[in-house]
């Protein structure tokens, strides 16, 4: 193993093969660097990290080391909504358009809330929106709000791969007043101490860990090919000003209000957020959500082959669920977000576990990658053997 991808951290004697799983992603399976956490029974029994955040300049990932997860935010936005589930103060069955007027135009007044979160609401493009507009949050909200569904709402379900984030921010900012960010800050990472974010700071910057992708990553072809789903969906995004940066390194988009994909943290923070949910709602004396509402967020809405990705998908609301390919979680009751390249978020209320894995360099495919999958299988060879 290079001296540049040592690993730091610590781990129990019993999770001791997803030390080794993480270790060998480093000397056979391509990591650049990464951190991965697991929790068991509200403890954390894994937190390790390695390699290089900028192998250009060869920065060691650091123990406080952020990166980009790209969609692991678009499960922090669907819990702040839950959250408001929760309280009292938004009802699954009403229209999103009782909270949100506008959102009833182009034939969306009858779209309820839980049918947004189940992502068959059929909103996957802002066609109103110019090209590049997509760090302006209310142009992007008024081009959703004269959106045509893509068909009946509630008959069919597609990964909202760019729209999820604005339509589940939206409604948060409309019922409790407080931007998503902000309502993720203080009523999330707040309480549970928990080191994520949407939209960085400058003091952030150094700390942050530069992305890298395949050139032939399949998920970023079919968003910059034209006649594509994706590149309709995605159009919206500006490139950088340096055309030869990866867009998700480019500070505009950093620090822009893009929920859908530029939440920024690592795998302690997101393991953290899951662990609350893995132990009914509540870890350390926070409580996130009821158990009720958890088993909403789990129960499955749809599965099938999403038209927007092509990948198969098990789709629960506001999160994704197990399925053998995708995400190949064993516990198949248990829900969390993935993000492009690999990245994800779970919890498993039946084993009381929450797994998180954040790298800056991006697996191929659609799927989870065999870095992300390599440790999945540890976690679960350790807890069998």
């Amino acid at each position: 193993m290079d001296s540049a991808a040592v690993v730091h951290g610590e781990f129990e004697p019993a999770f001791e093969l997803v030390r080794d799983a993480f270790e060998e992603n480093f000397r056979m399976r391509g990591e650049v660097g990464a951190a991965v956490c697991v929790y068991h029974e509200g403890r954390k029994v894994v937190d390790l990290w390695g390699g290089l955040a900028d192998p250009e300049s060869e920065t060691p990932w650091h123990r406080d080391t952020i990166v980009g997860m790209m969609s692991v935010g678009k499960g922090m936005a669907a819990l702040c909504v839950l959250m408001l589930v929760d309280r009292g103060r938004v009802d699954l069955d009403q229209p999103v358009a009782s909270y949100w007027p506008e959102f009833a135009q182009a034939g969306k007044a009858e779209i309820t809330v839980r049918t947004l979160l189940q992502a068959k609401a059929a909103l996957l493009y802002a066609d109103a929106a110019p090209d590049g507009s997509g760090f302006d949050w209310e142009t992007m909200i008024r081009a959703f709000e004269v959106q045509a569904p893509e068909w009946e709402p509630g008959t069919r379900g597609a990964y909202h791969t760019m729209s999820a984030g604005f339509l589940l921010g939206e409604l948060v900012r409309r019922v409790d007043g407080r931007a998503l960010e902000t309502f993720f800050d203080e009523e999330v990472a707040g309480p549970l101490g928990v080191d994520y974010r949407f939209g960085l700071r400058h003091a952030d910057f150094p700390r942050t860990a530069k992305i890298s992708a395949p050139l032939d990553q399949t998920l970023i072809e079919q968003m910059t090919t034209p006649g594509t789903a994706l590149h309709r969906a995605w159009r919206i995004r500006p490139r950088p000003a340096d055309l030869r940066a990866n867009p998700s390194n480019d500070p505009a988009y950093l620090m822009a209000p893009f929920p859908s994909a530029n939440g920024q943290g690592n795998a302690r923070a997101v393991a953290r957020v899951y662990a609350a949910l893995a132990e009914a709602g509540e870890l350390d004396g926070v409580t996130l959500l009821s158990p009720g509402v958890i088993d909403q967020a789990r129960t499955p809405s749809w599965e099938d082959v999403c038209p927007m990705t092509g990948a198969y998908t098990r789709y629960g609301a506001g999160f994704v669920l197990p399925d053998d390919t995708t995400v190949p979680w064993p516990g198949r009751r248990a829900f969390g977000h993935p993000g492009l390249g690999g990245a994800l978020g779970i919890a498993d209320p039946e084993a009381r576990l929450a797994f998180a894995y954040s790298p800056n360099h991006l697996d191929n495919g659609t799927g989870l990658g065999e870095r992300c999958t390599a440790l999945i299988d540890a976690l679960w060879s350790g807890r069998t053997r």
